[in-house]
This record gives structure tokens, C-alpha cells and sequence, in this order.
């Protein structure tokens, strides 16, 4: 092993330099090249077929043209989560399911989020609490 661990090429080697900034992927397989060249006729005969009522080139065409739903968005402003005592002001999560603004999957994401918040604070809290007895006992 003459050569240093990561230094596998001379200076000065172009090989050794990865892929340069911009330069496209390769394309997956032959077969995928082949299938490129035919996408807008294949795309048109699909059309023409949902267009003729064969329902599974329409069902394609729709989730095309309408993808499945992802998730909504949905703006919640909560108070700033400092102490223990700030995840109880939170209530705003069970308020907007109440009031239909949040999906209960939406509010049961949230309050896990809460749940972490409050568990990391409370362990912050009892690690300074902690060591203020230490230093007061070793006093």
C-alpha cells in the first residue's frame, strides 16, 4: 500500500474528480431509452383509448392529470413551547379539531410533537435541577 488512503489518483488526474456540475444522469436501462422515444405516441393512443371508454386508460389519464392528494396544509399559531407549563397553553391543537380546521390524524401528528417538545424540555429542567443539588450538597 504505497499510496495514502484516500488519495487513490496522481495529481492532476481529470478521472478522479467525479461527475462535473451539470451533467445529466444516465439514463436507466436501454429499454427505458426505447420506451422514451415512444412516450408522446403512446401518450396520444392512451388518450384515444379513454377517450373510447376503456376505463383503465382513463383511470391512468386521471392520475395523470389529478395525482392522489397529498396531505393538507393547514397554519396553527401556538405559543412559544419554553417550560413544561407552556405545552398546556397549547390548546389551540384540540380547539381547531373541534372546530373542523384540523383532520384528527393532522391534531394526533401535532400533540406527538408536543409530546416530544414537553419530553426534551422536562429532561432539560430535571438535568439543571439535578445539578443544583449536586453543587448545593457537595457545598
Amino acid at each position: 500500500m504505497s499510496q495514502p488512503r484516500g488519495r487513490p489518483f496522481a495529481a492532476g488526474n481529470t478521472h478522479g474528480r467525479g461527475r462535473p456540475k451539470g451533467s445529466p444522469n444516465k439514463s436507466s436501462s436501454p429499454e427505458q431509452d426505447v420506451l422514451d422515444g415512444y412516450a408522446g405516441k403512446l401518450m396520444l393512443k392512451c388518450i384515444s383509448m379513454a377517450g373510447q371508454g376503456n376505463v383503465a386508460a382513463l383511470r391512468l389519464c386521471m392520475e395523470r392529470i389529478l395525482p392522489a392528494r397529498r396531505e393538507a396544509l393547514f397554519q396553527l399559531n401556538l405559543p412559544k413551547i419554553r417550560t413544561t407549563q407552556d405545552v398546556n397553553k397549547a390548546e389551540k391543537v384540540t380547539q381547531a379539531m373541534a372546530r373542523g380546521r384540523m383532520t384528527a390524524s393532522d391534531g394526533e401528528k401535532v400533540m406527538s410533537i408536543l409530546e416530544m417538545r414537553f419530553r426534551i424540555i422536562d429532561s432539560a429542567e430535571l438535568e439543571s435541577r439535578l445539578a443544583r443539588l449536586e453543587t448545593q450538597a457537595s457545598k
